[in-house]
């Protein structure tokens, strides 16, 4: 055994250039710490905007998977490309796009896995008023994992979502403030919906039930009965309970005052009551 072991070591001591490891640390566990990559710009010939990749990997061999988190400012997008083995996207911030081409346009938020399949094209980025940050994965095939084609034209990345020519399409995603004041004032229905609820509440930093119970407390705290009445329905379907937002506005009965926490405790049993 320690002959064995001595020519291991005088082999990875040959003045070969290439990397000697061990079958002991081929099998180690790795881990690349978070904030030790620098993040690069993403490559200007295959991308529209400013992107960059934040960090990525790549398995070694056998294994044919690498990867890499890419941040999209508002409108930054790829250009056209394919995978010879498909890719797996996963959203992890924001709100974005991806198109196969011939296609409608799809929107994409946090928490959606997005799976392209092999030599489909298509691209992906963020949203036009929204950040999106997700993680790409792929398998090399013969080396080679994607193959890069022309860049998405403004025309191509303006057209219209799935769903959104024909809103009573069963593609169609509601948006937030389509229905209260969409038909008023379609701009502010845009930025609120995109802005607000496309990028600040989709922000990883704090859950959607912690942002509830901050929006909430807030709401309370400036007596806001109409909007109060709204966000109590969104904190029930985050997952805050009917007994924690009564005692949310009990709290705040003594920072708030007495009047504010009765007028909540109104629009809250009148949201309640509603089946």
């Amino acid at each position: 055994m320690r002959i064995f072991v001595a020519i291991g070591i005088s082999l990875c001591m040959l003045p070969s250039g290439a990397k000697c490891q061990t079958s002991k640390e081929q099998e180690t566990i790795r881990i690349t710490r978070s904030g030790t990559q620098t993040p690069q710009p993403a490559p200007a010939d295959h991308f529209t905007g400013s992107a960059r990749v934040d960090s990525s990997f790549q398995a070694s061999t056998p294994a044919r998977i690498s990867g890499a988190r890419v941040l999209f400012e508002p409108g930054a997008r790829t250009a056209w490309h394919t995978h010879p083995l498909g890719q797996t996207l996963i959203v992890t911030a924001g709100t974005g796009r991806v198109q196969r081409w011939g296609d409608a346009v799809d929107e994409i938020r946090q928490g959606d896995v997005v799976q392209i399949p092999p030599g489909q094209k298509h691209w992906h980025g963020a949203a036009p008023n929204s950040s999106m940050t997700h993680i790409a994965i792929t398998e090399q095939l013969d080396g080679k994992t994607v193959e890069w084609m022309e860049k998405v034209s403004d025309a191509q990345y303006g057209a219209p979502l799935r769903g959104q020519a024909a809103s009573t399409g069963a593609d169609a995603r509601p948006r937030p403030s389509q229905g209260a004041i969409g038909d008023f004032a379609p701009k502010l229905a845009e930025v609120t919906d995109n802005v607000l609820y496309g990028d600040i509440w989709e922000r990883p930093e704090l859950s959607k039930r912690d942002r509830s119970l901050v929006t909430v407390a807030a709401l309370i705290a400036m007596n806001r009965p109409d909007q109060l009445r709204s966000h109590l329905r969104i904190a029930r379907q985050n997952g805050v309970t009917q007994e924690e937002l009564i005692e949310t506005i009990t709290h705040l009965a003594f920072y708030a005052g007495w009047p504010n926490a009765v007028t909540a405790i109104g629009v809250a049993r009148e949201v309640f009551e509603q089946k």
